[in-house]
């Protein structure tokens, strides 16, 4: 008994299990966006874009993806950015930034978001645009 205390206060003392990652929680059955999606920032080389869901749940990591390009019928480029959802929040804020843009250019996008296993939350949105100043 006593070997097993030790062993445990060893454990507790080197973080060991203050380390263990958060359960899955119940996914939502249907996700939507409540916010959004707005850029909060732009400059010429980047732009931050970012919307607010309700809280997807399913696993702890997830990813805000964001599909861009400059033909809005051919989205080539992927930008994706990880959070960590807080299961005690009703909504969740996704911030996804877009590197190495162009100056002066019209940018078309949608956004979506995703568990970490690949699996979609479900919820795009239609396709927006912006412009690099």
């Amino acid at each position: 008994m006593s070997r097993a205390l030790g062993i445990l206060a060893i454990a507790v003392l080197s973080g060991s299990l203050s380390a263990q990652v958060s359960p899955t929680t119940r996914e939502a059955p249907q996700v939507r966006i409540i916010e959004g999606p707005k850029i909060e920032l732009a400059r010429e080389y980047l732009t931050i874009i970012s919307w607010t869901t309700d809280n997807p749940g399913g696993s702890p990591m997830h990813y805000g993806i964001v599909h861009y390009g400059t033909d809005p019928h051919n989205l080539i480029e992927t930008a994706k950015s990880p959070i960590r959802l807080n299961p005690n929040h009703s909504s969740t804020v996704f911030r996804v930034r877009l590197d190495n843009l162009k100056p002066q250019t019209t940018y078309y996008y949608t956004v979506d978001s995703m568990q970490a296993n690949g699996k979609s939350d479900g919820v795009k949105s239609s396709v927006n645009q912006f412009s690099t100043p």
